[in-house]
């Protein structure tokens, strides 16, 4: 009896452990800036000139090219900063890119539409989906993924999303 007990105990304790909270801890050096590489599909973390963490992306279904409208479903490219954390992201968690900025504002209008925005690095999807660049325009690693590049990021650091 004592030994079915022990079972359900230390079962009950794994599956709680795989559970796991979303929120990490980083300690390691500072990142200063994030780089995207759209055409490789590749999302760098860096401390100055260093790589302390390299990573495989999804971005807009229209990969090819700057964002320059709403509902254009490209990812943006620029130097732009994190503008915030978002914990409760219904994409697991997320990190907000400051798109658009003035100019990309004043050209979206100048030809009566809108620059978009809501741009975010951050989880996969809720559901399965059919092809490796999936999002509206944002830029998506797995939710495990997003957990360390939610630790390791701050609201601030520049992020240089390239071609």
């Amino acid at each position: 009896m004592w030994l079915g007990r022990a079972f359900l105990v230390l079962m009950l304790a794994f599956g709680l452990a795989a559970c796991g909270d979303k929120f990490r801890t980083y300690n390691g050096p500072e990142v200063t800036s994030v780089q995207v590489h759209k055409s490789a599909r590749k999302m760098y973390l860096l401390h100055d000139t260093t790589i302390l963490e390299e990573f495989n992306v999804s971005l807009g279904k229209q990969p090819v090219g700057p964002k320059q409208f709403e509902g254009d479903f490209k990812t943006p490219e620029g130097a732009y900063y994190i503008s915030h954390k978002n914990p409760k992201s219904q994409y697991h968690l997320s990190l907000g890119v400051s798109y658009p900025n003035p100019r990309q504002v004043e050209f979206a209008r100048s030809q009566g539409k809108s620059p978009g925005g809501d741009i975010f690095i951050h989880g996969g999807p809720p559901r399965p989906v059919d092809r490796w660049d999936w999002t509206a325009g944002c830029i998506a690693v797995t939710d495990k993924e997003m957990e360390l590049v939610y630790s390791m990021v701050n609201s601030g650091t520049v992020i240089h999303i390239l071609p």
